[in-house]
């Protein structure tokens, strides 16, 4: 008689990385940024959000490579996009979670720009500052979003939403590992009803309602993060204070962080009012594949 084989963690790991290897071959050869974006951890992600299908996720991570080499999201600087951040509507905690991810914090009701391109460009930025920061062997991040103030005048076109949305999901699969919306106003969910329907089913999983006044919504979050780290507006006991000046100091130290990451050759720039002074960035000569 024969004995089937138990199957083992050790069996998904393996099958695992003869997957990553497998996407690999089928990528082909990189060179520059394309290379040192690609590392087995962003090849699996892409592999997880298309359920291991090597062929679908080729086809993802190549859009990605497209996108990045157009884009170029890693060549965008504090000074370009600090006239967005004045308000602190979307910012790095200086707050980790429990499991020690880099926590975004945005506050939709301090919106103070109409610009759909630099609304985005401003987010994009702060999705490859908060992935730059992320602790060895961590690749997502965690969001929370406070709904003070917020208010029709302050929310985001659908259409904003969905393209935010979309390079969320297409450009940075993964990365999300949970967003917490800290007492949404009741008007908010025939918005999100609206949004929802451009979420892919994994991403809506990730997305979770709190509300003071439910306990069981409350606890939740209290398993992702230590109340004593958590700001008041999300029922922590911690002051969230954005200081827009103190912000931009961090952000260009990080730029310069960002820079020899990806082989940029770029002159150190000033701090003035809160806002950042510099040439533009200068790749030097190794380019993306």
């Amino acid at each position: 008689m024969f004995l089937r084989r138990k199957h083992t963690q050790k069996d998904d790991s393996e099958q695992r990385d003869a997957k990553v290897i497998e996407l690999r071959t089928a990528i082909g050869p990189l060179s520059g940024r394309c290379s040192l974006f690609c590392t087995d951890a962003c090849l699996m992600r892409y592999l997880e959000a298309r359920n291991w299908n090597v062929d679908k996720a080729r086809k993802m991570l190549e859009e990605t490579l497209k996108w990045r080499s157009t884009y170029k999201p890693e060549e965008i600087r504090w000074h370009e996009v600090a006239h967005e951040g004045e308000t602190g509507k979307v910012s790095r905690a200086s707050f980790h979670d429990r499991q020690g991810r880099t926590v975004l914090i945005l506050r939709p009701g301090m919106q103070n720009t109409t610009s759909a391109e630099n609304n985005i460009r401003h987010l994009v930025y702060l999705l490859e500052n908060a992935i730059i920061n992320l602790s060895e062997g961590q690749e997502q991040m965690s969001w929370l979003i406070d709904f003070t103030g917020f208010s029709l005048n302050t929310s985001v076109p659908i259409r904003t939403a969905r393209d935010i949305i979309y390079i969320l999901q297409s450009h940075y699969p993964e990365r999300l590992a949970i967003a917490f919306l800290y007492n949404p106003p009741r008007f908010f969910e025939a918005f999100y009803k609206a949004v929802r329907y451009f979420l892919d089913p994994k991403t809506a999983q990730k997305v979770k309602f709190v509300y003071p006044k439910n306990k069981g919504s409350v606890e939740m979050m209290q398993l992702y993060f230590d109340i004593e780290n958590l700001p008041n507006e999300f029922g922590g006991n911690a002051t969230l204070k954005y200081d827009h000046e103190e912000f931009s100091r961090l952000m260009a130290q990080d730029d310069v962080k960002t820079a020899k990451f990806w082989g940029i050759d770029e002159k150190p720039y000033q701090i003035g009012n809160g806002h950042s002074v510099a040439p533009e960035p200068a790749p030097i000569s190794q380019q993306a594949g």
